[in-house]
């Protein structure tokens, strides 16, 4: 049995007037994204691996966080998938398959922009699965995600809370907008107007699904800059937890042929071997 967090997240703790200005966002932004692709490399060299699940209302802003985070990331061990409705082979096996199926090997990190929640989510709401299967959902999801805590994969699940009356100005910004139009679509006012049992099914997935090893955070997202920095930070926290962030130590053979090219102090051979602080 998966052990609940100490204190679970709930939408109405999300503080929706937290802002930042540009200045202090571009700063934190770069030192951010350096941060990350330090990590990138810790993982790479270790073995590592993690899993980033991006949740939240439509138009929230997971997107465009997702692509500050993939601007500094190596798309060689960096990964997303974007998840829509399963096509049929998936409808005919377990729900969980596909997720399986996309998990990232040793050494890189998976983004899931939307995820096996929505088995919780868009499934109860839209009354697409029973509700005995989607009431087991939470058990199989957390034994899942304890496989992959177990299986020393890190996990960090974020869903990207905004409030009615800026998720409807969002979606008039892009129905005005040429080039973001096609983000718009008809589920997006459909779900919208479910809007209270879509925040009942999260908080209840935040109530059942919010573990010591796979813990919800919920960022509050009315401020897309805000938003951005402060998944980020989460993300850059949990990922570089206990793991070393030193720029790795080349291999002899490199740094012999290195040599024979390339005119080198004692002092940064030394260091570039791993002698030195």
């Amino acid at each position: 049995m998966s052990k609940r967090q100490g204190k679970t997240p709930r939408l109405d703790d999300a503080d929706l007037s937290l802002r930042l200005g540009r200045s202090a966002y571009e700063r934190k932004l770069e030192k951010q994204q350096r941060l990350l692709t330090r990590i990138q490399q810790a993982y790479l060299f270790s073995g590592k691996s993690a899993v980033i699940v991006f949740e939240g209302w439509d138009a929230a802003g997971k997107g465009g966080t997702i692509r500050r985070i993939s601007a500094a990331l190596d798309p060689r061990s960096f990964k997303v998938w974007p998840i829509g409705a399963p096509r049929r082979y998936y409808l005919e096996r377990h729900f969980l398959l596909r997720f399986m199926e996309r998990m990232p090997p040793n050494g890189a990190i998976t983004i899931f922009d939307r995820s096996w929640y929505g088995r919780v989510l868009v499934e109860r709401v839209e009354e697409l699965t029973p509700e005995k299967r989607w009431r087991a959902g939470y058990q199989e999801i957390n034994d899942f995600e304890r496989m992959l805590s177990d299986d020393n994969t890190r996990l960090v699940k974020l869903f990207f809370h905004v409030s009615p009356e800026e998720q409807l100005a969002r979606f008039e910004e892009r129905l005005r907008n040429p080039l973001k139009r096609w983000k718009l679509s008809y589920e997006d006012f459909r779900n919208r107007s479910r809007w209270n049992d879509y925040a009942t099914a999260i908080d209840e997935m935040f109530e059942r699904t919010s573990t010591d090893h796979a813990p919800w955070h919920v960022i509050p997202a009315n401020d897309k800059k805000h938003a951005r920095i402060a998944a980020m930070k989460i993300i850059t926290d949990c990922l570089s937890s206990d793991v070393d962030l030193a720029p790795p130590v080349l291999d002899e053979t490199v740094l012999n042929a290195a040599k024979e090219h390339i005119e080198m102090t004692p002092s940064l051979v030394e260091s570039l071997a791993g002698r030195t602080e």
